[in-house]
């Protein structure tokens, strides 16, 4: 009698221990499940443009390539007007919006209703472009000032032409610290997970190298 009741006891021992070794299963499924449902679908990943040679780093880092890349031409799309400005200012703020911060939507609204108001836009025609010889290539350390692995300082030098009725208007030299951060909210929008958030600090005119001969000229 005793060798049957031994033998029960060892029978509900085991299948004791088969329940919790299936309670530990379920429990690892049910955490595989979670984590493939909270996974995302897609990752951004960035690597330099220049792909001659190997590149090792993590894969939330971005090269700061990418980023003068990406506010070089966001920064011209949005301050070029080919036809009018009074509508291709206005029009442009809206088609890259997705690339802006929102308090940099604001301010360019905001600047937009000014020059709108002062009648600095209607009928004028702008075209911006990188200077020769300023580009990113030309002083790498100069162009890309990262800030923090969320948000960056990118030094563009543009010249800025204007025209009025094809009347030259206004011809300008300039320095503009954009400050560009991370943005990965919807790739489908937005496939570079950055955007501009505007100056860092007021714009700065800068001389060319024909003005700077032409002082040295003077001088003499």
């Amino acid at each position: 009698m005793s060798r049957v009741r031994n033998e029960v006891r060892r029978l509900e021992g085991h299948v004791t221990s088969l329940r919790i070794a299936l309670l530990l299963v379920s429990m690892l499924a049910a955490y595989g499940i979670y984590g493939m449902k909270t996974a995302p679908d897609s990752l951004n990943i960035h690597v330099p443009p220049d792909l001659r040679s190997g590149s090792s780093r993590m894969w939330w880092d971005i090269p700061p390539e990418n980023i003068y890349a990406f506010t070089s031409y966001i920064f011209q799309q949005l301050n070029s007007w080919p036809a009018d400005g009074a509508k291709d200012y206005k029009r442009n703020i809206h088609a890259l919006q997705n690339y802006l911060t929102p308090a940099c939507k604001v301010f360019l609204e905001g600047d937009y209703e000014f020059r709108n108001k002062n009648n600095e836009l209607k009928g004028r025609v702008r075209g911006v472009y990188e200077l020769p010889g300023r580009g990113y290539a030309d002083d790498e350390a100069l162009r890309v000032q990262q800030q923090s692995i969320n948000d960056w300082v990118v030094n563009l030098d543009l010249a800025t032409d204007e025209y009025y009725s094809s009347e030259p208007v206004k011809r300008t030299f300039v320095r503009y610290p954009i400050r560009v951060v991370r943005l990965d909210k919807d790739a489908e929008k937005n496939p570079w997970g950055l955007a501009l958030d505007c100056y860092s600090s007021a714009p700065m005119r800068i001389a060319t190298p024909d003005e700077k001969a032409a002082t040295s000229t003077e001088v003499k």
